[in-house]
């Protein structure tokens, strides 16, 4: 089970272990708790965070091969294959959900994907969501003309993923108690919680709603692994109405986040995490003594 060699990956110059940083926040302190984060948003400036955990390794398994994957239209993995197939000199094919978006203006996370050289194929929404069954997966791949491509499923979690988030846990061996991460598919925390030390636990903030993932991260889990690893858990209070939803409530947190540390916070998932997080330490979920390490796993989009 071991994943395939990105050794090749030198030359992108990956910043890694990324750094881990203490933030003083009083939300924290007064009950006893230190936060630091895990700064994987500088890992690479265009394969961000998990993105380069999750994407390196299944870029080795592609072996040269078009990449094909899947995402709506403002999604990060879409933007990160782009980038990575543009420095790696791969064909990459995106499968955007929305067949009605062919025919207008593309947004700028689309313009970007294009303009990093990859071919863009819009599918209706009733097909997307059947995009895993075998027989929808082959039409879909014949009518892209790409039926020889490796796939990389939507927000590329795989057992090859999950794998390489390994080691993001074990980049935090002895430096926190309890390690979180936001959740879209849940590949990065199967992973966490399975590179952990014994003692250390992985937190899981999904922000889609649902309450879907526990199933998914143990499947991932099972594939990558044979079976369940590590301690982890999901809180699903702190997704704000589901994906790419960021009300008055939340944009505000996140910008009074960065006005207190001089950090940019991506919305969608990074936000909804310290969010969360902020909410958790005010709860008393932290025993006093507590080091809490947040993930941060990527950055704002201009």
């Amino acid at each position: 089970m071991t994943s395939p060699d990105t050794s090749g990956f030198a030359a992108l110059r990956p910043r890694l272990p990324s750094p881990v940083e203490e933030v003083v926040d009083g939300r924290f302190e007064r009950h006893g708790v230190r936060l630091v984060l895990k700064r994987d948003d500088l890992i690479h400036p265009e394969l961000i965070g998990n993105k380069w955990r999750k994407l390196a390794p299944n870029l080795a398994a592609a072996a040269g091969r078009t990449v094909v994957t899947f995402g709506g239209a403002y999604s990060n993995h879409l933007r990160a294959t782009a980038a990575a197939g543009r420095l790696l000199g791969l064909r990459t094919v995106g499968v955007v959900r929305g067949e009605e978006l062919a025919g207008r203006p593309l947004n700028p996370s689309l313009t970007r994907c294009r303009a990093d050289g990859m071919r863009l194929h819009f599918v209706d929404r009733a097909t997307y969501r059947r995009k895993s069954e075998p027989r929808i997966l082959a039409a879909i791949l014949r009518a892209a003309d790409a039926e020889e491509a490796y796939v990389v499923p939507e927000g590329g979690s795989n057992a090859e993923a999950v794998r390489g988030c390994r080691a993001l846990g074990a980049e935090l061996h002895g430096r926190a108690d309890a390690v979180a991460v936001a959740c879209g598919t849940g590949g990065t925390l199967a992973g966490l919680a399975a590179g952990l030390a014994p003692g250390q636990r992985a937190m899981g903030v999904p922000v889609l709603k649902g309450g879907f993932l526990a199933a998914d991260v143990g499947a991932l889990q099972q594939q990558a692994f044979g079976g369940p690893r590590g301690t982890w858990s999901l809180d699903d209070r702190f997704h704000f109405g589901g994906y790419a939803r960021v009300p008055g409530e939340l944009d505000s947190f996140a910008a009074d986040f960065e006005h207190r540390h001089g950090l940019p916070v991506e919305r969608l998932y990074v936000a909804k995490l310290l969010y969360g997080l902020v909410t958790l330490a005010g709860e008393g979920a932290f025993p006093r003594g507590t080091t809490v390490a947040a993930v941060v796993t990527g950055r704002p989009f201009p």
